[in-house]
């Protein structure tokens, strides 16, 4: 692949000047800050000395309340509550930290959707089952955003949602009790890059601001940095103090689900943002991937080193699956690209085999973005229905592009630059 760089302008030599005095750094430096939006004594003070104190009021957030007391409600009233999430990393790290700090003083159940049966987000199977356990309230971490429908069927069986979720939502809006994500339009919240498990953690710092210790909250800063890293959210405002609080937990003080990975990928350095995306990121993912992400939840809540350690080393087994899936998958579909002066000369990429492992897809979509860079989606088929996942490149918004065919579409929904699809197999060609 042949990089185009683009080269940022050179700032105005006056505030290169008076931003180097203000902070006492020579002017290269100067320059480069103020390229990146640090212009200021007050910005650059944020930048290289993150403090927890800068964190944004939870109850900024739409909704904020409502959740809240909704929980306390659940909880004086002794019903019982599901801890709904997606497989990813960012939905197994949410769902292990609301059910970690929940269970220091209530019980709740956790529900992952299958992958392969159920797909991504919100499940009808996960609502009857919630209602078979006799679940008043559900809490769906990293998902329900575009789940309308779904969280009306739960509201005709009395279950009520709490959804917290951080990707784009439509102008239908579920009827939840209350809908945490900063990505609504009337949202006043000040920060809109969170991730998942954020979310997670700004609905569990509401609470225990006004029910319990504050502090309390900051032992699960070392998953949300996880999330941060994995989800690939911007690494700016709120997510650049989680994730340096949360990297310092992580390499001092990890929960042991997490040191137990640590120790497997046998890492003996100190871990930074990159070493997650790597190391990390990959092994909790595989147990969404090729087989179930409750075993990643269940590691996560270790409470024991042993246990911790044989959840961890069953994940490292299904990594190594999930490799071989990879490199297969990545070079047919490459051979499929070259093949084909079509395929090698269009914008995008949208490559379809029925045979394709489900779980894996996403990561093929970002190996093919790396070489060819174009906006890329690879499909395969599950349950008689055609399913994919796309990824896209800087300048690209893949969201918007997969909303203008959506009359096609079963389901989607995602970001700016990744999201997942599923349609009928009649629509496939067009």
């Amino acid at each position: 692949m042949i990089k185009r760089w683009l080269i940022k302008r050179i700032p105005d030599q006056e505030q290169i000047a008076e931003l180097s005095k203000a902070i006492n750094v020579n002017r290269y430096l100067s320059a480069i800050l103020i390229q990146r939006g640090i212009t200021d004594f007050e910005s650059a003070r944020n930048y290289f000395r993150p403090s927890l104190d800068a964190l944004h009021s939870p109850f900024e957030m739409k909704g904020m309340d409502n959740a809240v007391e909704r929980l306390q409600q659940a909880i004086v009233s002794k019903e019982k509550v599901l801890i709904f999430g997606d497989y990813d990393v960012d939905g197994t790290t949410a769902v292990a930290l609301v059910s970690s700090y929940l269970r220091r003083f209530y019980a709740c159940d956790i529900y992952i959707p299958d992958r392969n049966i159920e797909g991504y987000g919100i499940s009808k199977a996960g609502i009857d089952w919630a209602e078979d356990q006799h679940c008043t309230l559900i809490i769906a971490l990293d998902c329900g955003i575009k789940s309308s429908a779904l969280i009306a069927y739960a509201k005709s069986k009395g279950i009520d949602f709490i959804v917290c979720d951080h990707h784009l939502p439509d102008n239908d809006v579920p009827d939840a009790v209350a809908v945490l994500d900063p990505k609504q339009h009337d949202c006043p919240y000040p920060y809109k890059e969170l991730s998942g498990c954020g979310i997670g953690f700004k609905l569990m710092q509401a609470y225990a601001q006004r029910y319990r210790d504050p502090e309390e909250v900051f032992h699960y800063l070392d998953l949300v940095a996880v999330s941060i890293a994995s989800d690939v959210v911007p690494l700016t405002g709120e997510n650049r103090i989680l994730a340096h609080y949360g990297l310092r937990k992580l390499n001092t003080n990890p929960v042991p689900g997490l040191k137990a990975l640590k120790d497997i990928a046998d890492i003996r350095t100190e871990l930074d943002v990159s070493g997650i995306v790597f190391s990390l990121g990959p092994r909790i993912n595989a147990a969404g991937r090729i087989a179930h992400g409750s075993a990643a939840v269940m590691l996560l809540n270790a409470h024991s080193e042993e246990d911790a350690m044989n959840l961890a080393n069953t994940l490292n087994l299904r990594n190594e699956e999930r490799k071989e899936y990879d490199y297969s998958i990545t070079g047919e579909a490459i051979a499929m690209i070259e093949g084909s002066e079509t395929l090698r000369t269009a914008k995008s990429t949208v490559l379809f085999k029925n045979t394709w492992h489900k779980g894996v897809i996403g990561i093929v979509a970002a190996r093919c973005v790396e070489k060819y860079y174009r906006p890329t989606v690879i499909l395969t088929e599950s349950n008689n229905k055609v399913t994919g996942s796309a990824r896209s490149v800087s300048g690209f918004d893949l969201y918007s592009a997969i909303l203008e065919c959506s009359d096609l579409l079963e389901k989607f929904g995602g970001h700016k630059y990744a999201a997942g699809l599923t349609l009928d197999i009649s629509n496939l060609e067009l």
